[in-house]
């Protein structure tokens, strides 16, 4: 079955960078447009950033250009989020997402930006 497991959150001093890892199972991401959204404490979960199938277009949340970067590698069938310059109100539950016939999501990886 499908499956998407998120890694890399942690506690992080502002200014710092993380990169989030997201491997997949039971398809192969080369056929899915994937996403990274997030949520932060008592609000709504929101897209940070999807990349397409072939990885040649990309698209970020006004409020993560030019921090945050998504990648794949589809030898490894996983999906990255370079997060530099952090900030505090990059705190948050991080998810994958797959739109792959359906809607997939993982567990989530907690990022906590504070000094």
């Amino acid at each position: 079955q499908v499956q998407l497991v998120e890694s890399g959150g942690g506690l992080v001093q502002p200014g710092k960078s993380l990169r989030l890892s997201c491997a997949a199972s039971g398809f192969a991401i080369s056929t899915s447009a994937m996403y990274w959204y997030r949520q932060a404490p008592g609000k709504e979960r929101e897209l940070v950033a999807g990349i397409m199938g072939t990885g040649a277009f990309t698209n970020y949340a006004d409020s993560v250009k030019g921090r945050f970067t998504i990648s794949r590698d589809n030898g490894k069938n996983t999906v990255y989020l370079q997060m530099n310059s952090l900030k505090p109100d990059d705190t948050g539950v991080y998810f994958c997402n797959a739109k792959w016939g359906r809607t997939y999501w993982g567990q989530g990886t907690q990022v906590t930006v504070s000094s």
